[in-house]
């Protein structure tokens, strides 16, 4: 094991079949702490990744480590690692506080430190009203923040999310992405599967693009983004006189497109070359006194990288 694995979750050439069926072929993944987010349509090995973190499944081939634990020793993994599932699995007749503080019994606090991390953690999911009623009884947005509340009530070293946020309103998914964003700033490793994508593109400290059990890409969206040179970029850019813009731009052999926005404001750019299109844009404002509103990418999002590598279709490029 390689100086620092013991703080990053692992992934040595892992491949999980089950019977002939692909679930990841060959994924080769080293994630430091902070937020990761697993983006990928159904099927294209997310929830396989996440139950062998968990140690829920066995990998078919590859070594796995999760903080230089293996997750053959659930044992110690147990203590490290929160899972909140996609799906809903509750026992029956229990509340809220109950489901909680058996967990944590279970888990080999004593009565006392379970009372309170119990509190804690139904406090940060806004769940201590709550608290007292049983889960058959929950929305859905109730049972997914409960289920939140058991994966952090143990103070886990990694935190795994299968869909968090689903079933959530827009306040309470507001809500529960400021607190993994404080979890991540923690120093906790928080693998999130959505297919939320620009929830993921606002949390993510850096995400793992997968299909048909593939990593097709990895690393910060800005830097997957850079990788795709083939890709033109497409900017917005809102000014004075966005015609005389775009005639000034036009010909450039690294822009692609030019095109006016709907509202006559500004115009959208697609060019090769981000960087020489903005020092073209920066010799337009001081040549031609033009008034700059606003410039911004306009597809610099896990959307626009996920079509683009996989295609619009599902198949790989």
């Amino acid at each position: 094991m390689h100086q620092g694995d013991g703080q990053r979750i692992i992934f040595d050439n892992v491949s999980k079949f089950y019977g002939e069926v692909l679930g990841i072929n060959r994924v080769n993944l080293s994630i430091p702490p902070g937020i990761t987010s697993l983006v990928g349509p159904n099927a294209s090995g997310k929830t396989t990744i996440l139950n062998l973190m968990t140690g829920l499944i066995r990998p078919t081939r590859g070594q796995i480590r999760v903080l230089g634990i293996p997750p053959d020793r659930p044992e110690e993994l147990f203590h490290k690692v929160g899972y909140c599932t996609q799906y809903d699995s509750f026992p029956k007749g229990l509340t809220g506080y109950q489901f909680l503080y058996s967990f944590l019994r279970v888990h080999g606090h004593d009565g006392v430190q379970a009372e309170q991390l119990t509190c804690t953690a139904l406090e940060r999911v806004k769940m201590l009203d709550a608290a007292g009623r049983r889960v058959a009884g929950y929305s859905k947005g109730m049972r997914q923040r409960i289920k939140l509340a058991q994966a952090i009530c143990h103070l886990p070293s990694v935190l795994i999310l299968d869909e968090p946020l689903n079933g959530l309103d827009p306040m309470a998914r507001s809500e529960m992405i400021t607190l993994f964003q404080e979890l991540g700033k923690a120093g906790l490793h928080i693998i999130v599967s959505s297919h939320i994508l620009h929830e993921v593109d606002m949390i993510s400290d850096r995400v793992i693009l997968l299909n048909h059990g593939y990593v097709v890409a990895e690393g910060d969206i800005q830097g997957v983004r850079s990788e795709m040179e083939e890709h033109p970029m497409q900017i917005l850019v809102r000014c004075s006189k966005p015609a005389h813009l775009a005639s000034r731009i036009f010909h450039q052999d690294h822009v692609v497109e030019v095109k006016l926005h709907d509202d006559g404001q500004g115009l959208f750019v697609r060019t090769r070359s981000a960087d020489r299109f903005y020092l073209l844009l920066n010799e337009v404002v001081v040549q031609d006194d033009l008034v700059i509103e606003a410039v911004a990418p306009a597809d610099e999002d896990v959307r626009s990288v996920y079509e683009y590598l996989i295609g619009t279709d599902g198949g790989t490029r």
